[in-house]
């Protein structure tokens, strides 16, 4: 008797806590289908008014802040999983002078708030002549926080990796080169998914960049982008909703298909 009423207790919460995260999301698309006068008079839509992305997607510079989020977020995800892994097996199996030192200092990017940093980095792509260009969005977050965070991630993923594969390799001959290529990387697989995830994921929210360096609608990203639903006339819930819903998308198509080996990453280490 005291077990199901433990159960009972135990299921009960894990309603209200699933429901208070999974409330927001039904609200969101709930509302990206409801006519502009009922978005707070409905709790269901109805009619279903699909016209609400149908103008959203009629938005050319919605269009474009939406391709220019998609590239930007893949294109610094490469950066990272290429520069981090290349930088995360050095530390881990590369001796050299000041190895130890220079991975701390790296890791004192993480500590450093990104709001302590923004105008100094606003002054100095200045004078690169880089604002209102996508290049500080680029370059700040593969060589900023996202690229140290990526070269911790994979030095541990790297020291875990059993010695005996790379001084087998070295007996046939393989550089250090060929041993990353060949054998480190195919066995990362894990943590360069979780990898994907966390940097994409930060690039694809990243607010903080954009509002800084870029002035042109047309070379903005998304989440700058659905801020401007909302003007001095009040805000556009049905478009943002349904703009917000589509921003969504890339999201999941994403964890569907790294979920597997996200796991697999996070659990890296916890099982000997």
């Amino acid at each position: 008797m005291r077990s199901k009423g433990s159960n009972l207790f135990k299921y009960i919460t894990l309603l209200i806590i699933t429901s208070l995260m999974i409330g927001p999301l039904l609200w969101m698309i709930s509302t990206s289908l409801k006519e502009p006068a009922k978005t707070f008079t409905q709790f269901l839509p109805n009619p279903l008014r699909w016209a609400n992305y149908a103008e959203v997607l009629g938005n050319s510079t919605f269009l474009k802040q939406y391709w220019n989020s998609i590239y930007i977020s893949i294109l610094v995800t490469l950066l990272v999983l290429l520069f981090s892994s290349m930088a995360g097996y050095a530390f881990a199996r590369i001796k050299f002078m000041g190895r130890n030192v220079i991975f701390l200092l790296l890791l004192s990017v993480l500590m450093i708030p990104a709001e302590v940093t923004i105008i100094p980095l606003f002054l100095f792509m200045r004078e690169l002549g880089f604002i209102n260009t996508h290049l500080p969005l680029i370059l700040l977050p593969t060589f900023g926080a996202s690229g140290a965070f990526g070269v911790f991630l994979m030095r541990q993923f790297f020291i875990m990796i059993p010695k005996e594969l790379e001084e087998a390799a070295i007996m046939d001959g393989c550089s250090k080169f060929k041993i990353y290529w060949r054998i480190m990387l195919p066995l990362s697989v894990p943590a360069l998914s979780t990898l994907t995830i966390f940097t994409f994921l930060a690039n694809w929210d990243e607010f903080l960049y954009p509002l800084i360096f870029i002035n042109s609608r047309e070379l903005m990203t998304l989440p700058i982008g659905l801020s401007l639903f909302t003007d001095e006339t009040g805000t556009a819930w049905h478009h943002l909703m349904s703009a917000t819903t589509l921003a969504t998308i890339p999201l999941l198509i994403i964890f569907f298909f790294a979920q597997k080996k996200f796991i697999e990453g996070m659990t890296a280490g916890s099982i000997k």
